[in-house]
């Protein structure tokens, strides 16, 4: 691995860890049971107040051939343009949870994605880490 892709994935490394920390918190505070947005909402102000650059409900247009489809997909949280976080509020991951996840990262071209489901006890045991490698995809 080049010195160039290490500092790449020691920033991905620390940006993921700094997001699951501020997802943690959330679940602390909240615990399980609400809305998925209520937890977005929430999610979003902390990874804000830590300083990082954030959007909400980010449209992801779908490219197909000469047209562009700008109502396909909506990520629930980009955070410094590269790590998309998909939240979840479900009793079990699906193949589908996953397949969504992958298809944000290969569409936005995005290096790491993270799907939380909040619907859970202990948080850290249901974050699941997405990289975007030719072989996911």
């Amino acid at each position: 691995m080049h010195k160039v892709d290490t500092e790449i994935h020691k920033d991905l490394d620390s940006l993921s860890y700094k997001i699951i920390g501020l997802a943690i918190e959330v679940h602390r505070q909240l615990g399980p049971g609400l809305l998925e947005s209520a937890y977005q909402e929430c999610l979003f102000y902390e990874i804000k107040n830590a300083g990082l650059v954030v959007e909400k409900e980010k449209i992801l247009p779908i490219s197909y051939k000469d047209i562009k489809l700008d109502y396909g997909y909506r990520i629930d949280l980009l955070v410094e343009n590269k790590l998309v976080i998909e939240l979840k509020t479900v009793e079990t991951y699906t193949s589908v949870h996953f397949a969504q996840i992958l298809t944000y990262l290969k569409l936005g071209n995005y290096p790491l994605g993270l799907l939380v489901n909040y619907n859970s006890k202990i948080l850290k045991n249901n974050i699941k880490r997405f990289i975007n490698t030719p072989e996911n995809l």
